[in-house]
Protein backbone atom coordinates (compact mmCIF):
# COMPACT_ATOMS: atom_id res chain seq x y z
CA UNK A 1 0.00 0.00 0.00
CA UNK A 2 1.38 3.27 -1.15
CA UNK A 3 1.87 6.34 1.52
CA UNK A 4 2.74 9.50 -0.40
CA UNK A 5 4.40 11.88 1.27
CA UNK A 6 1.52 13.99 2.14
CA UNK A 7 0.35 15.43 5.61
CA UNK A 8 -0.40 13.14 7.89
CA UNK A 9 -1.49 15.93 9.15
CA UNK A 10 -1.38 16.89 18.15
CA UNK A 11 -6.06 11.90 31.50
CA UNK A 12 -4.21 11.54 34.49
CA UNK A 13 -3.69 7.87 33.80
CA UNK A 14 0.09 7.22 34.96
CA UNK A 15 -0.57 3.32 33.85
CA UNK A 16 -3.14 3.09 30.24
CA UNK A 17 -4.49 -0.38 30.37
CA UNK A 18 -5.15 -1.36 26.73
CA UNK A 19 -7.39 -4.27 27.32
CA UNK A 20 -9.94 -1.91 28.66
CA UNK A 21 -9.08 1.87 28.17
CA UNK A 22 -8.57 4.50 31.10
CA UNK A 23 -11.64 5.98 33.36
CA UNK A 24 -9.60 9.44 32.53
CA UNK A 25 -10.30 8.74 28.44
CA UNK A 26 -13.90 9.13 29.03
CA UNK A 27 -15.47 12.69 28.49
CA UNK A 28 -15.54 14.36 31.98
CA UNK A 29 -18.00 16.86 33.71
CA UNK A 30 -15.82 19.29 35.80
CA UNK A 31 -18.46 20.03 38.49
CA UNK A 32 -18.27 23.47 40.15
CA UNK A 33 -16.45 24.01 43.59
CA UNK A 34 -20.34 24.63 45.10
CA UNK A 35 -21.99 21.86 43.32
CA UNK A 36 -23.83 24.71 41.30
CA UNK A 37 -24.41 24.80 37.74
CA UNK A 38 -25.37 28.01 36.13
CA UNK A 39 -26.50 27.13 32.16
CA UNK A 40 -27.71 29.02 29.32
CA UNK A 41 -30.58 26.96 26.94
CA UNK A 42 -28.48 25.00 24.39
CA UNK A 43 -29.17 25.70 20.90
CA UNK A 44 -27.43 22.60 18.37
CA UNK A 45 -28.82 24.13 15.15
CA UNK A 46 -26.40 26.52 14.96
CA UNK A 47 -22.68 26.69 14.91
CA UNK A 48 -21.30 29.55 18.02
CA UNK A 49 -18.14 31.53 17.48
CA UNK A 50 -16.69 31.12 20.83
CA UNK A 51 -16.14 34.52 22.55
CA UNK A 52 -13.28 33.66 23.23
CA UNK A 53 -11.29 37.11 24.38
CA UNK A 54 -8.49 38.68 22.51
CA UNK A 55 -8.40 35.24 20.31
CA UNK A 56 -9.11 36.59 17.31
CA UNK A 57 -10.11 39.62 17.07
CA UNK A 58 -7.84 42.56 16.17
CA UNK A 59 -6.10 44.44 19.20
CA UNK A 60 -7.21 47.76 20.16
CA UNK A 61 -6.04 50.14 22.91
CA UNK A 62 -8.60 49.42 24.75
CA UNK A 63 -8.46 45.39 24.49
CA UNK A 64 -5.27 44.87 24.14
CA UNK A 65 -4.01 41.03 23.62
CA UNK A 66 -2.24 39.33 26.07
CA UNK A 67 0.15 38.13 23.49
CA UNK A 68 1.52 41.71 24.01
CA UNK A 69 2.16 41.30 27.57
CA UNK A 70 3.52 37.85 26.98
CA UNK A 71 6.80 37.52 29.50
CA UNK A 72 9.47 34.86 29.68
CA UNK A 73 8.30 31.98 32.23
CA UNK A 74 4.88 32.06 31.40
CA UNK A 75 3.19 28.67 31.33
CA UNK A 76 0.93 25.70 31.34
CA UNK A 77 0.41 22.14 31.57
CA UNK A 78 -2.18 19.81 30.76
CA UNK A 79 -2.46 15.99 31.69
CA UNK A 80 -3.01 14.31 28.15
CA UNK A 81 -4.07 10.66 27.47
CA UNK A 82 -5.18 9.31 23.89
CA UNK A 83 -6.01 5.64 23.32
CA UNK A 84 -7.52 4.02 19.97
CA UNK A 85 -9.14 0.27 19.88
CA UNK A 86 -7.85 -2.29 17.29
CA UNK A 87 -10.89 -3.81 15.06
CA UNK A 88 -11.51 -7.22 16.33
CA UNK A 89 -9.04 -7.21 18.94
CA UNK A 90 -9.31 -6.86 22.89
CA UNK A 91 -6.42 -4.77 23.33
CA UNK A 92 -5.51 -1.06 21.72
CA UNK A 93 -2.89 1.25 22.02
CA UNK A 94 -2.53 4.00 24.21
CA UNK A 95 -0.58 6.67 25.87
CA UNK A 96 -0.61 9.49 28.56
CA UNK A 97 1.15 11.60 30.26
CA UNK A 98 1.57 15.58 30.43
CA UNK A 99 2.48 18.36 27.88
CA UNK A 100 3.63 21.86 28.79
CA UNK A 101 3.96 25.20 26.80
CA UNK A 102 6.21 27.28 27.83
CA UNK A 103 7.48 31.21 26.52
CA UNK A 104 11.38 31.22 27.10
CA UNK A 105 12.53 33.70 25.47
CA UNK A 106 10.19 37.46 23.99
CA UNK A 107 12.09 39.50 21.38
CA UNK A 108 9.33 41.46 19.25
CA UNK A 109 7.22 40.66 17.63
CA UNK A 110 7.75 37.44 18.52
CA UNK A 111 7.35 34.84 21.79
CA UNK A 112 9.21 31.88 21.73
CA UNK A 113 7.93 28.78 23.15
CA UNK A 114 8.80 25.49 23.83
CA UNK A 115 6.89 22.32 23.81
CA UNK A 116 7.33 19.22 25.91
CA UNK A 117 5.85 15.82 26.06
CA UNK A 118 6.59 13.56 29.12
CA UNK A 119 5.59 11.09 31.21
CA UNK A 120 3.62 11.98 34.38
CA UNK A 121 6.97 11.68 36.15
CA UNK A 122 8.86 14.23 33.97
CA UNK A 123 10.81 11.77 32.02
CA UNK A 124 10.91 11.76 28.15
CA UNK A 125 8.28 9.49 26.48
CA UNK A 126 9.32 6.45 24.52
CA UNK A 127 6.89 7.48 21.51
CA UNK A 128 9.14 8.90 18.63
CA UNK A 129 6.69 11.35 18.07
CA UNK A 130 6.52 12.64 21.52
CA UNK A 131 9.73 12.33 22.51
CA UNK A 132 11.77 15.41 22.10
CA UNK A 133 10.86 18.76 23.17
CA UNK A 134 10.31 21.34 19.96
CA UNK A 135 10.52 25.48 19.67
CA UNK A 136 7.97 27.22 18.40
CA UNK A 137 8.26 30.87 17.84
CA UNK A 138 4.45 32.47 18.17
CA UNK A 139 4.00 36.23 16.97
CA UNK A 140 2.62 38.42 19.49
CA UNK A 141 1.13 40.72 16.57
CA UNK A 142 -1.24 39.62 14.03
CA UNK A 143 -1.06 39.90 10.36
CA UNK A 144 -4.67 39.13 10.02
CA UNK A 145 -7.67 38.97 11.95
CA UNK A 146 -7.58 34.70 13.32
CA UNK A 147 -11.04 33.51 14.94
CA UNK A 148 -11.96 30.49 16.35
CA UNK A 149 -15.09 29.14 16.51
CA UNK A 150 -16.83 26.12 18.18
CA UNK A 151 -20.00 24.29 17.10
CA UNK A 152 -22.57 22.45 19.20
CA UNK A 153 -24.91 23.61 22.57
CA UNK A 154 -23.45 25.71 24.82
CA UNK A 155 -23.38 26.35 28.54
CA UNK A 156 -22.15 28.07 31.58
CA UNK A 157 -20.49 26.62 34.58
CA UNK A 158 -18.00 27.21 37.81
CA UNK A 159 -15.52 25.10 37.84
CA UNK A 160 -11.97 24.24 39.78
CA UNK A 161 -9.20 23.39 37.84
CA UNK A 162 -5.39 24.13 39.05
CA UNK A 163 -6.52 25.47 42.18
CA UNK A 164 -8.13 28.31 40.89
CA UNK A 165 -12.05 28.85 40.22
CA UNK A 166 -12.78 29.50 36.77
CA UNK A 167 -16.13 31.33 35.17
CA UNK A 168 -16.56 28.71 32.49
CA UNK A 169 -17.99 27.81 29.23
CA UNK A 170 -18.48 25.15 27.41
CA UNK A 171 -19.43 23.40 23.71
CA UNK A 172 -20.45 20.25 23.20
CA UNK A 173 -20.42 19.07 19.64
CA UNK A 174 -22.03 15.64 19.08
CA UNK A 175 -22.27 13.93 15.97
CA UNK A 176 -22.09 10.63 16.73
CA UNK A 177 -25.86 10.33 15.32
CA UNK A 178 -24.37 10.53 12.17
CA UNK A 179 -20.71 8.75 12.80
CA UNK A 180 -18.80 11.54 14.00
CA UNK A 181 -17.67 12.43 16.99
CA UNK A 182 -18.54 13.68 20.35
CA UNK A 183 -16.55 16.77 20.99
CA UNK A 184 -16.25 18.15 24.79
CA UNK A 185 -14.63 21.64 25.18
CA UNK A 186 -14.38 23.94 28.61
CA UNK A 187 -13.09 27.54 28.22
CA UNK A 188 -12.32 30.11 30.84
CA UNK A 189 -14.17 33.31 30.39
CA UNK A 190 -11.36 35.35 31.06
CA UNK A 191 -8.28 33.26 30.01
CA UNK A 192 -5.99 35.66 32.18
CA UNK A 193 -2.97 32.95 32.59
CA UNK A 194 -4.12 30.61 30.15
CA UNK A 195 -3.79 33.27 27.04
CA UNK A 196 -1.69 30.60 25.56
CA UNK A 197 -4.15 28.01 24.88
CA UNK A 198 -7.10 30.95 24.39
CA UNK A 199 -8.52 29.72 28.20
CA UNK A 200 -8.66 26.26 27.81
CA UNK A 201 -9.46 24.25 30.90
CA UNK A 202 -10.16 20.82 29.42
CA UNK A 203 -11.02 19.28 26.01
CA UNK A 204 -11.68 15.75 24.99
CA UNK A 205 -13.17 14.04 22.18
CA UNK A 206 -14.66 10.50 21.60
CA UNK A 207 -14.54 8.70 18.19
CA UNK A 208 -17.66 6.84 17.06
CA UNK A 209 -18.83 5.58 13.52
CA UNK A 210 -16.98 3.79 10.65
CA UNK A 211 -15.46 1.32 13.23
CA UNK A 212 -13.51 4.32 14.74
CA UNK A 213 -12.39 3.57 18.56
CA UNK A 214 -10.72 5.77 20.86
CA UNK A 215 -10.40 9.07 22.22
CA UNK A 216 -7.91 12.07 23.17
CA UNK A 217 -8.48 14.53 26.51
CA UNK A 218 -6.30 17.05 27.47
CA UNK A 219 -6.89 18.58 30.94
CA UNK A 220 -5.20 21.82 32.71
CA UNK A 221 -2.84 21.01 35.39
CA UNK A 222 -1.05 24.07 36.48
CA UNK A 223 -0.16 27.30 35.30
CA UNK A 224 2.43 29.92 35.93
CA UNK A 225 3.25 33.48 35.07
CA UNK A 226 6.65 34.45 34.55
CA UNK A 227 8.89 37.86 34.58
CA UNK A 228 9.68 40.59 32.84
CA UNK A 229 13.26 38.79 31.80
CA UNK A 230 13.95 38.75 28.15
CA UNK A 231 14.91 35.13 27.91
CA UNK A 232 17.60 33.71 25.25
CA UNK A 233 15.73 33.09 21.69
CA UNK A 234 16.38 29.56 21.23
CA UNK A 235 17.29 28.22 17.60
CA UNK A 236 15.01 26.59 15.57
CA UNK A 237 17.17 23.11 15.20
CA UNK A 238 13.66 21.03 16.02
CA UNK A 239 11.03 23.34 15.14
CA UNK A 240 7.33 22.24 15.98
CA UNK A 241 6.90 23.82 12.76
CA UNK A 242 6.00 27.29 12.74
CA UNK A 243 8.55 29.57 11.06
CA UNK A 244 10.07 26.96 8.79
CA UNK A 245 8.75 25.79 5.49
CA UNK A 246 10.10 22.64 3.29
CA UNK A 247 9.28 21.52 -0.22
CA UNK A 248 7.99 18.27 -1.70
CA UNK A 249 8.22 17.11 -5.37
CA UNK A 250 5.60 15.18 -6.82
CA UNK A 251 5.45 13.58 -9.90
CA UNK A 252 2.42 12.07 -11.20
CA UNK A 253 1.51 10.88 -14.65
CA UNK A 254 4.57 12.11 -16.41
CA UNK A 255 3.98 15.93 -14.99
CA UNK A 256 6.14 17.36 -12.39
CA UNK A 257 5.50 19.58 -9.72
CA UNK A 258 6.56 21.23 -6.39
CA UNK A 259 4.52 21.97 -3.61
CA UNK A 260 5.82 24.49 -0.64
CA UNK A 261 4.43 24.05 3.14
CA UNK A 262 4.60 27.01 4.90
CA UNK A 263 4.08 27.21 8.44
CA UNK A 264 3.60 29.88 10.81
CA UNK A 265 1.87 30.99 13.92
CA UNK A 266 0.35 34.44 15.48
CA UNK A 267 -1.44 35.04 19.06
CA UNK A 268 -2.11 31.50 19.55
CA UNK A 269 -3.22 29.93 16.13
CA UNK A 270 -0.91 27.73 13.98
CA UNK A 271 -0.77 28.32 10.61
CA UNK A 272 -0.31 26.42 7.52
CA UNK A 273 -0.40 27.07 3.97
CA UNK A 274 0.51 25.34 0.48
CA UNK A 275 1.97 26.89 -2.52
CA UNK A 276 2.61 25.45 -5.92
CA UNK A 277 6.00 26.47 -7.65
CA UNK A 278 7.46 28.80 -4.67
CA UNK A 279 10.34 31.06 -5.03
CA UNK A 280 13.13 30.64 -3.13
CA UNK A 281 13.97 34.08 -2.32
CA UNK A 282 10.97 34.94 0.04
CA UNK A 283 9.81 31.55 1.04
CA UNK A 284 6.70 32.54 3.38
CA UNK A 285 5.86 36.16 2.46
CA UNK A 286 2.45 35.72 3.00
CA UNK A 287 -0.01 33.27 5.04
CA UNK A 288 -3.13 34.81 4.20
CA UNK A 289 -5.73 32.46 3.62
CA UNK A 290 -3.54 29.92 5.37
CA UNK A 291 -5.27 26.71 7.30
CA UNK A 292 -5.61 28.22 10.84
CA UNK A 293 -5.68 25.43 14.05
CA UNK A 294 -6.16 26.71 17.72
CA UNK A 295 -2.96 25.84 19.44
CA UNK A 296 -4.86 24.00 21.86
CA UNK A 297 -6.49 21.97 19.48
CA UNK A 298 -2.97 20.90 17.84
CA UNK A 299 -2.05 20.07 20.54
CA UNK A 300 -4.45 17.68 20.60
CA UNK A 301 -4.25 16.43 17.07
CA UNK A 302 -0.08 15.94 18.07
CA UNK A 303 -1.38 13.39 20.56
CA UNK A 304 -4.32 12.16 18.27
CA UNK A 305 -1.29 11.01 15.50
CA UNK A 306 0.63 9.58 17.97
CA UNK A 307 -1.70 6.84 18.59
CA UNK A 308 -3.13 6.76 14.99
CA UNK A 309 0.46 5.85 13.76
CA UNK A 310 2.72 2.87 13.75
CA UNK A 311 4.34 3.01 17.17
CA UNK A 312 7.45 1.96 15.89
CA UNK A 313 10.16 3.38 13.78
CA UNK A 314 10.68 3.11 10.74
CA UNK A 315 6.29 2.98 10.18
CA UNK A 316 7.00 0.01 7.69
CA UNK A 317 3.97 -2.61 6.92
CA UNK A 318 4.25 -5.84 6.06
CA UNK A 319 5.48 -6.91 2.56
CA UNK A 320 8.57 -5.04 2.74
CA UNK A 321 11.93 -6.53 2.18
CA UNK A 322 14.67 -5.54 5.49
CA UNK A 323 15.91 -2.28 4.93
CA UNK A 324 18.82 -1.43 3.49
CA UNK A 325 21.32 1.90 4.88
CA UNK A 326 22.00 4.77 2.29
CA UNK A 327 22.67 8.59 2.26
CA UNK A 328 19.45 10.46 0.68
CA UNK A 329 20.96 13.70 -0.29
CA UNK A 330 18.15 16.59 -0.11
CA UNK A 331 19.32 19.57 -1.29
CA UNK A 332 22.59 20.41 1.06
CA UNK A 333 21.43 18.01 3.19
CA UNK A 334 22.75 14.30 3.60
CA UNK A 335 20.52 12.28 5.24
CA UNK A 336 21.35 8.82 6.50
CA UNK A 337 18.18 6.85 5.37
CA UNK A 338 16.72 3.28 5.28
CA UNK A 339 14.89 1.88 1.78
CA UNK A 340 11.85 -0.34 1.93
CA UNK A 341 11.19 -2.33 -1.13
CA UNK A 342 7.81 -4.13 -1.97
CA UNK A 343 6.90 -6.09 -4.95
CA UNK A 344 3.44 -5.67 -6.11
CA UNK A 345 2.04 -6.36 -9.54
CA UNK A 346 2.28 -9.56 -11.56
CA UNK A 347 3.50 -11.08 -14.74
CA UNK A 348 4.31 -8.14 -17.07
CA UNK A 349 3.26 -5.84 -15.36
CA UNK A 350 5.59 -6.17 -12.01
CA UNK A 351 6.01 -3.16 -10.34
CA UNK A 352 7.82 -2.65 -7.29
CA UNK A 353 7.33 0.43 -4.56
CA UNK A 354 10.48 1.90 -3.01
CA UNK A 355 9.80 4.14 0.04
CA UNK A 356 12.83 6.00 2.32
CA UNK A 357 12.83 6.82 5.75
CA UNK A 358 15.25 9.04 8.03
CA UNK A 359 17.23 6.31 9.73
CA UNK A 360 16.79 9.20 13.03
CA UNK A 361 13.79 11.24 12.54
CA UNK A 362 14.98 13.47 15.59
CA UNK A 363 19.25 12.80 14.29
CA UNK A 364 21.05 16.56 13.40
CA UNK A 365 20.94 15.86 9.45
CA UNK A 366 17.22 16.83 9.93
CA UNK A 367 18.16 19.96 12.03
CA UNK A 368 15.38 22.93 11.06
CA UNK A 369 12.43 20.56 9.66
CA UNK A 370 9.31 20.47 10.70
CA UNK A 371 8.08 17.66 12.87
CA UNK A 372 5.42 16.73 10.57
CA UNK A 373 7.86 16.27 7.54
CA UNK A 374 10.30 14.20 10.00
CA UNK A 375 7.85 11.55 9.81
CA UNK A 376 6.96 11.02 6.50
CA UNK A 377 8.98 9.13 3.75
CA UNK A 378 12.05 11.32 2.68
CA UNK A 379 11.01 10.13 -0.90
CA UNK A 380 8.29 7.14 -1.81
CA UNK A 381 8.07 6.12 -5.57
CA UNK A 382 6.75 3.32 -7.62
CA UNK A 383 8.83 2.20 -10.42
CA UNK A 384 7.77 -0.59 -12.97
CA UNK A 385 9.93 -3.74 -13.11
CA UNK A 386 10.09 -5.38 -16.69
CA UNK A 387 11.70 -8.73 -16.43
CA UNK A 388 14.43 -7.43 -18.34
CA UNK A 389 16.31 -4.18 -17.90
CA UNK A 390 16.10 -1.25 -15.76
CA UNK A 391 13.09 -0.06 -13.57
CA UNK A 392 11.58 2.88 -14.99
CA UNK A 393 9.89 5.43 -12.15
CA UNK A 394 5.96 6.23 -12.08
CA UNK A 395 4.38 8.14 -9.64
CA UNK A 396 6.38 9.22 -6.53
CA UNK A 397 7.24 11.87 -4.06
CA UNK A 398 10.00 13.13 -2.38
CA UNK A 399 11.55 15.57 0.00
CA UNK A 400 14.00 18.21 -1.71
CA UNK A 401 14.48 21.26 0.69
CA UNK A 402 13.70 22.52 3.81
CA UNK A 403 14.03 26.06 5.68
CA UNK A 404 13.29 28.57 8.41
CA UNK A 405 11.98 32.04 7.44
CA UNK A 406 12.03 33.33 11.33
CA UNK A 407 15.74 33.20 12.09
CA UNK A 408 17.20 35.16 15.59
CA UNK A 409 13.60 36.78 16.58
CA UNK A 410 12.36 36.95 13.26
CA UNK A 411 11.45 39.24 10.59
Amino acid sequence: MRRPLLRAPLLLCSALLLGTGCESMKPRAVSPADGTTATEPPDASVPIEASVPDAGAPATDATPSPWQRARVGDRVEYAFSAHRGRPGADSGVGVAGHVSLEVVAVQAPWAWLTVTFTDDQGRPLPHPRLSQPRVLPMRMEETQPWKEEHRGQRSTEQTTAAGRSWDARRFLDDRRPSDGPLQNRLYANEPGPLYLTHGLLDASTTLSGFGASGSQQLTLVSFRQGTEAPGTVPVLDRPWGPGTWYDVRQDVSGTSSVRRVCLGAERGFVLRKELTGPSGEAPCADLRDAETTPLEEALLAAVSEAVSQPQQWPPIAAGFAPPRRETFTVAQHPVPALVFEAPSGEGAERRVQVTTYAAEPWGAALNGLADEARFMPLADAVYRAPPKGKRVPEDGTALTGWGKWVIDGGR
